[in-house]
């Protein structure tokens, strides 16, 4: 292998088992962000719309989306992306009825709490406490560990950091 392609390889995102049509646009994707954000969003978007049950897309654009602001766009995709993953988890899309304790590493159900973590983050930044708040708690249940980080937003939202 040359040094170009190793390089290259140590550069990739590992988001896990995906079709590798979709691995590459998220991956050309991350590298456009870094100076074409346009593009990013439209490689993220085009991944997503190729296959809408992929929950990788869905991380890249709420994440992207959170970064820049644009915290409108962010929570309309990370609740697309709560969506599709409680589908997959075969739970409730009411998150206080989700299964209590520490969930797999890995699977649909650590993407619902990891995107609830993030939903309550932008809520905070949109200036809705209460709601994020709200999300939260239920993090607190269903997560008590805090294994997906929630309780960093949760150190945010009460003034602590």
């Amino acid at each position: 292998m040359r040094v170009k392609e190793v390089f290259a390889q140590a550069e990739r995102i590992n988001f896990g088992a995906l079709p590798p049509e979709i691995d590459d646009l998220l991956q050309q994707g991350v590298a456009a962000y870094r100076h074409d954000r346009a593009t990013a969003d439209r490689l993220f978007r085009q991944a997503l719309s190729q296959n809408p049950s992929e929950l990788a897309p869905y991380y890249c654009l709420y994440k992207i989306h959170t970064y820049m602001g644009s915290l409108d766009v962010a929570a309309e995709v990370a609740t697309a992306g709560l969506k599709e993953a409680v589908r997959q988890a075969a739970w409730s899309e009411d998150p206080r009825e989700w299964p209590d304790g520490n969930l797999d590493s890995d699977g649909p159900g650590r993407f619902a709490l990891y995107t609830l973590k993030a939903l309550s983050f932008i809520e905070l930044r949109r200036g809705n406490r209460e709601t994020a708040l709200e999300f939260l708690d239920i993090l607190s249940k269903k997560d008590p560990t805090g294994s997906v980080g929630w309780t960093v937003v949760g150190e945010l939202a009460n003034g602590l950091v």
